[in-house]
């Protein structure tokens, strides 16, 4: 009895886990990582800015980050450029990498600039740092994961805007680092990547976002 009940309950435990941790892989993909990072910016900052401006911002971002990328992975998957919006093989990533590169630069030209968002100006300065570097590795045919530069490069920020303006704490800081654990495990559990690989990743998304931090905290 106690065999089968342990059976059962490591049967469950698969099962449990096969639903949940994909779903963290596509909640987190990188194309929402811009958009999260924007609403935690305006979220800490809202006594700053009127509803307007701010809806303004993040139509934009939405539009440059998420729609357009979308639009292009359809594109590319129809051509047979990648496979799919995982991006898996590591030769599929270049034009997906210069894409993003491309595109966030046009937002900090075009939208989130210097004089009126100087933080979130920085992070997107971070993140197209970190794309290159990415892009980087593309050649030297090493791949990094893009889940944890995107999520690593967020928590960075978070905490950055968290000591800035004084607001939530250690509890919100605590569950940003379990996510990164939840999002590796997701990683490795789909065998989308090796731990190399995810702290790859995990390093090119955090350490320019330090380094950019410190032009503005």
């Amino acid at each position: 009895k106690i065999a089968t009940k342990l059976k059962a309950s490591l049967y469950l435990h698969k099962k449990f886990l096969k639903k949940i941790l994909p779903f963290f892989s596509y909640l987190f993909h990188p194309i929402f990582i811009s958009v999260f990072a924007s609403l935690f910016y305006f979220a800490t900052t809202s006594t700053h800015f009127v509803y307007e401006t701010i809806y303004l911002y993040l139509i934009q971002v939405l539009l440059v980050t998420i729609f357009l990328p979308l639009a292009c992975f359809y594109l590319l998957t129809t051509l047979g450029k990648i496979d799919s919006i995982m991006v898996t093989d590591v030769s599929q990533r270049k034009i997906p990498l210069i894409l993003q590169i491309v595109l966030t630069v046009f937002l900090i030209l075009k939208s989130i600039t210097f004089t009126e968002t100087p933080e979130l100006y920085y992070f997107f300065i971070g993140s197209i740092i970190s794309s290159i570097l990415a892009l980087i590795f593309v050649f030297l045919k090493l791949k990094a994961s893009l889940h944890m530069l995107g999520l690593a490069s967020l928590t960075a920020f978070c905490i950055g805007c968290c000591v800035q303006f004084n607001v939530f704490g250690i509890s919100f800081i605590s569950i940003l680092i379990l996510l990164n654990g939840i999002v590796a495990s997701s990683r490795l559990y789909m065998k989308a990547h090796s731990i190399e690989e995810l702290f790859y990743g995990f390093l090119i998304g955090l350490i320019p976002q330090s380094i950019v931090m410190c032009f503005w905290l």
